[in-house]
């Protein structure tokens, strides 16, 4: 689901973000106290070998991946994603996980998506997916009507982008279009085929899965070769394995930047704890408060809010995540800004991290 996201401007200290639960109390919400077990989601943490993560064993932890990651990476991408298979290979099992993501381009003018998207190359257990998704100019969550007189335009152009690239790929991949938004539908209804990051124009990514393990190398290189010359920022992820057979993947091609990403369970008043241990680089998100918006705006549009926190070097920060905006635009700021405390800014997420 892509969502509606602002944030605070300036660096918190931890005592500001209790006191801001504190306030949101007093308004009648739920907000987590210190001690209520979270879940804390840390990323971007940079490390040196995969022993690093030992670190973060005083708390339990989940989903943990390793990350590879190349900044403005020129290369073969064949290459790439075939040293990575090879690994994943001779040590794959359930519950491990490798893909590689490379940008790719679209050809033709836009007017309401970038022309750069992502694609994801991916294995699991016996099997291989291609992902594809697409990055909008803007953030249209569903039931938003804001957009609406441009409709038309907007699932057109997006199903230009998916075409091309389902042309690119290969895939028996069919589009239409049903009561206002676009419709995936591989040709072969028993293919394993998925469409999520819904907004109010349907699907911004699909997943196209294959037995094969080898049948999306080449198409996929094919893809990424419509980003050339530009350099690209790659990124390989590996969940489920030994710190052993990470480091057969750190061989694949030296030079990459290592960072990890995991779930880590923790009291909600641990959070400078995590926080210390993850810098300078990494950062965290945790969830503060989570309420629907008619209790505080019975008059306003129904909506559901995430009040989170976020921590990164230099101390923390709030974010206000929304499904949709309660109220009309022009009153969107002000809202947050005397439920918080504190100025915010429009801050959507990235789409491909």
């Amino acid at each position: 689901m892509r969502e509606r996201r602002w944030e605070t401007p300036g660096r918190l200290t931890f005592r500001d973000i209790l006191a801001v639960g504190e306030r949101l109390g007093a308004l009648g919400l739920k907000p987590a106290p210190p001690a209520k077990d979270v879940i804390c989601y840390v990323e971007d943490w940079a490390v040196d070998s995969p022993e690093a993560f030992d670190q973060l064993d005083h708390w339990a932890t989940e989903d943990v991946t390793l990350l590879h990651v190349r900044e403005a990476w020129q290369g073969d991408f064949f290459l790439l994603a075939g040293g990575y298979h090879t690994v994943y290979q001779r040590y794959q099992d359930v519950g491990t996980y490798c893909s590689i993501s490379h940008p790719w381009r679209t050809s033709g003018p836009l007017r309401f998506h970038h022309p750069t998207s992502m694609l994801w190359l991916g294995f699991r257990h016996n099997h291989a997916f291609i992902r594809v998704r697409l990055h909008t100019q803007a953030v249209v969550t569903p039931g938003e009507t804001r957009e609406d007189a441009r409709r038309v335009d907007w699932v057109d152009e997006r199903r230009t982008i998916f075409l091309d690239a389902i042309t690119t790929l290969d895939l028996p991949v069919e589009t239409s279009v049903e009561k206002g938004s676009l419709l995936l539908t591989p040709a072969d209804p028993g293919t394993p085929f998925f469409c999520s990051w819904p907004d109010a124009f349907g699907p911004c990514q699909f997943e196209y899965n294959s037995s094969d393990a080898y049948e999306f190398l080449v198409p996929a290189s094919k893809l990424a070769a419509t980003f050339a010359p530009q350099p690209a920022g790659v990124r390989a992820y590996l969940t489920g394995f030994s710190e052993a057979t990470l480091e057969k993947f750190s061989a694949v091609q030296p030079g990459a930047r290592s960072v990890y990403r995991c779930s880590v369970h923790c009291g909600l008043g641990e959070l400078p704890e995590v926080l210390g241990t993850i810098e300078p680089q990494g950062r965290l998100y945790s969830t503060l408060c989570e309420f629907q918006t008619q209790e505080l705006l019975p008059d306003g549009d129904e909506a559901s809010a995430i009040i989170g926190i976020v921590g990164s070097a230099g101390g923390f920060q709030l974010e206000m995540r929304l499904n949709r905006a309660p109220l009309p635009e022009e009153h969107m700021v002000a809202w947050l800004e005397r439920l918080l405390g504190y100025p915010v800014l429009y801050a959507p997420l990235p789409p491909f991290v």
